[in-house]
């Protein structure tokens, strides 16, 4: 067989620098990136960073028992893990436990208190018609009132924002003007409610689906306190929002606050419930096609449409702010449109809404009311200290296996070792700054079975080494030199390689898709690391195996390099035998 061509590119050997300058410039980006970001460590999860745990137990109403099964709490779950995941908390874990409890992790680092009050102690979310609107705002020293400017007729000029069915136009009275709203309309609300203080209450609560009369409305006692306690609120104060609507019951008017779209604080006083947001079937945040604004849409229940439609039959005839509905959502007022027509089954809400804005108003509608009730069984925390002592467990065990896979090859594999070893570190280096980057991403949080996951591929990715380097020695003990072994070894290797790390991708995509919680850290950091086996693999090893094959501390078979011939079982040097065959013949 003919030598092969001096200059001929080999096979197989492709243009090595290129992938070893293409995966250095990817890692310096990523690199890049994690300073740019701010974050240079890992986000952890609760069991490394610490945190706490929170056991809810469902109660259903009396009379409702059968209200406890799989469907509802699947539910409670979704809205429960929607609303805490809002507030910015990272690596919030919500699921079921047996048949009615649910479990609730709360990374530390994070809004804590204000997550606890929405894991679903007080989650309902109800329709109350508007008696009264005011600033919430602290009076300026020197002024009587907050609402001491303004005049009625410009309070009905600033509410712009309306409410109708189906394809009318719908607006939402905290969105509109906003130089209008605070102070001149808390002015006209004023007169109106002290003028007729009794019958408003009472036909507001006529149009709840429980038409029991409410002695609040009609005893002065009542009335009285009700307006103190409007008087007194200030909403700027977390404390003093969070207690004004506390033991109200649904049937009863209470005193509430919310913010309009320019971020000031607005007090309400609300009638009884009309709409339990449970008879909404369902809300979305759309564009409408006339407008180009931003609208949300809702669609009532059968028993909803009725009662909706019975309570906007009403306010529609109301001066402002009396023809509003507050969207009450844990006592916070989330919404509160203007009615200027009787609605029913579908309704929408349009303003001076944006696409972020439109949709968190439809995902509280959409998931504002729990069909349960909850109560907070215990309260655990993990310390930040314990967590540091698992995350020092987990780096002692990773350090202890990547040593022992070093030691492996060193002793097997000599110099080949240190293509291994520059390739595991390649790997490593690129899996810290994507779990770094994809913290703020995607909400990516590293927890206890996720370093288990990172621990496991350190074998997977050697055992890639190792598939290459052995196909590589089987093509010189077959009796090639080293240059063309690498060329006509890794196209079999590289099957092999892709095989397997198909496997194991495959099996951490099923781990993640069927379990829950922390176990899918496991799954998505063994099918990350996996990923990356094969890049670095494919862009790394193998390009800088082809570049060392031409040096002679491996091209010559040294007894160090770990490709001696010797050691093989095959006689070197090949060339020079095939050199001096021909030659006697010739001179014969």
């Amino acid at each position: 067989m003919a030598a092969p061509k001096k200059g001929r590119r080999q096979p197989g050997q492709g243009r090595p620098g290129r992938a070893l300058a293409l995966i250095l410039i990817a890692l310096v980006a990523l690199t890049g990136g994690m300073f740019l970001s701010g974050h240079t460590t890992p986000r952890l999860g609760i069991d490394l960073a610490g945190g706490t745990s929170i056991t809810l137990q469902a109660r259903s109403e009396p009379g409702q028992e059968s209200a406890v099964n799989q469907t509802n709490m699947n539910t409670a779950v979704g809205i429960i893990e929607r609303r805490v995941n809002g507030l910015g908390v990272s690596e919030a874990e919500v699921q079921t436990q047996g048949t009615d409890h649910i479990i609730v992790n709360i990374p530390k680092g994070t809004n804590e208190k204000q997550a606890r009050e929405q894991v679903g102690t007080t989650a309902q979310l109800f329709f109350r018609p508007v008696l009264q609107l005011a600033s919430g705002e602290p009076a300026p020293e020197g002024s009587p009132s907050p609402s001491a400017s303004g005049s009625p007729d410009e309070a009905e000029q600033g509410d712009g924002d309306k409410a109708t069915e189906g394809g009318d136009k719908a607006t939402d009275g905290k969105s509109g003007e906003p130089e209008a709203t605070p102070t001149t309309q808390g002015r006209a609300a004023s007169g109106a409610l002290k003028a007729d203080a009794t019958p408003s209450p009472s036909a507001s609560a006529d149009g709840k689906a429980d038409p029991t009369p409410s002695p609040s409305a009609s005893e002065g006692g009542s009335d009285e306190a009700l307006m103190k306690k409007f008087e007194a609120l200030t909403c700027t104060d977390t404390e003093e929002r969070t207690a004004a609507a506390e033991g109200t019951k649904p049937s009863e008017p209470m005193v509430g606050c919310g913010q309009n779209s320019a971020g000031q604080w607005e007090k309400y006083i609300l009638g009884p419930a009309a709409v339990a947001g449970t008879e909404i079937d369902d809300a979305s945040a759309v564009i409408d096609e006339r407008t180009g604004q931003w609208i949300v849409t809702m669609d009532f229940s059968s028993k909803g449409a009725d009662a909706f439609s019975k309570i906007t039959s009403e306010l529609k005839t109301q001066q402002p702010p009396m023809n509003q509905f507050g969207i009450v959502l844990d006592g916070e007022v989330v919404s509160a449109p203007s009615v200027q027509t009787t609605l029913s089954k579908s309704a929408q809400i349009s303003g001076s809404f944006t696409q972020e804005s439109s949709q968190e108003l439809a995902n509280m509608l959409s998931y504002g009311a729990l069909p349960l009730s909850f109560v907070e069984e215990s309260v655990t925390s993990v310390t930040a200290a314990l967590g540091g002592e698992q995350l020092e467990a987990g780096l002692i065990a990773g350090g202890i296996g990547l040593i022992l896979v070093i030691v492996y090859l060193v002793v097997y594999y000599r110099g080949l070792s240190l293509i291994a070893i520059i390739s595991l570190l390649m790997s490593a280096a690129l899996t810290y700054t994507i779990m770094v980057l994809l913290g703020p991403a995607i909400g990516f949080a590293l927890n206890l079975p996720a370093v288990c996951g990172a621990i496991v591929a350190i074998g997977i990715t050697a055992d890639s080494f190792i598939v290459f380097f052995e196909r590589v020695r089987d093509e010189i003990r077959e009796g090639r030199s080293l240059q063309p072994a690498v060329a006509r070894g890794w196209p079999r290797a590289r099957r092999t390689i892709l095989v397997s790390d198909f496997v194991s991708f495959l099996s951490a995509a099923v781990l993640f898709v069927v379990t829950v919680g922390k176990v899918q850290g496991f799954a998505f950091t063994l099918g990350l690391t996996t990923l990356l086996d094969v890049v670095v693999v494919f862009f790394f090893t193998k390009p800088l195996l082809t570049i060392l094959a031409r040096k002679k501390f491996f091209a010559s078979g040294h007894p160090w390099s770990g490709l001696d011939p010797k050691r093989l079982g095959v006689k070197p040097p090949l060339r020079r035998a095939r050199r001096t065959v021909p030659a006697d013949p010739k001179e014969a």
